[in-house]
């Protein structure tokens, strides 16, 4: 649908309205990737990439058992991680950025994961959204990461006309106050799983109802 005219200040407006809603329907808004570290963080949201948490959570305590640290991960042979984790999409691909991810990670940084963005942009398999995710939800580094989810909340809600994750980043961080972007990531993927879905949106019980012009 086409979005209503609407001034930049009454958008701020319902942006303000929205935020206090997702904070009283998810007051503890937080990853669903299970992990106990940045370094598991880390391993976990580059194998989320055209996967779900669920199907990750399944694999990475194998992985995680098998191959606990970037030492003992950057010494292993792609073909044994890539059997581990085989049940995920891009599976081939994936493990051989996670072993090289995690040589890069005992060359260039002590075996300690980054705790800046585009320094973990640098690493194999990190692209801007892993890099936001990791640097928010494990170093507490403000951001607004856009996965299908949160892209899928923007537009709906007319937040935002963009199409590029980095794009619909930076009109939300617009919008809403700095101390709530990694907080509002979280929430609008929750949403976005949960209430907001892509095919059959449960619009009748959804507490942003009333600040979304695609309700119906």
């Amino acid at each position: 649908m086409a979005c209503p005219p609407e001034t930049s200040e009454e958008r701020k407006k319902r942006a303000r309205a929205i935020l206090r809603a997702l904070k009283a329907a998810y007051p503890e808004a937080r990853t669903e990737l299970l992990h106990k570290n940045s370094f598991e963080l880390l391993v976990a949201t580059v194998l989320s990439a055209q996967a779900t948490d669920k199907g990750v959570n399944r694999v990475t305590p194998a992985l995680f058992a098998r191959w606990p640290t970037p030492e003992a991960l950057a010494q292993a042979d792609p073909e044994e991680v890539g059997r581990v984790i085989r049940s995920l999409g891009l599976w081939r691909t994936k493990a051989n950025n996670l072993v090289a991810l995690a040589q890069r990670l005992v060359e260039a940084y002590g075996g300690e994961v980054p705790s800046d963005p585009e320094v973990l942009r640098k690493l194999p398999g990190v692209g801007w959204k892993t890099a936001t995710v990791v640097a928010g939800a494990a170093f507490g580094v403000p951001g607004i990461a856009v996965d299908t989810h949160v892209a899928r909340l923007a537009r709906r809600l007319c937040l935002t006309g963009a199409k590029t994750p980095e794009r619909i980043g930076r009109d939300l961080e617009a919008l809403f106050p700095r101390k709530d972007w990694i907080f509002l990531h979280h929430a609008m993927v929750l949403h976005g799983r949960y209430v907001c879905t892509a095919r059959k949106p449960r619009c009748q019980e959804c507490p942003l109802r009333p600040y979304c012009p695609s309700a119906g």
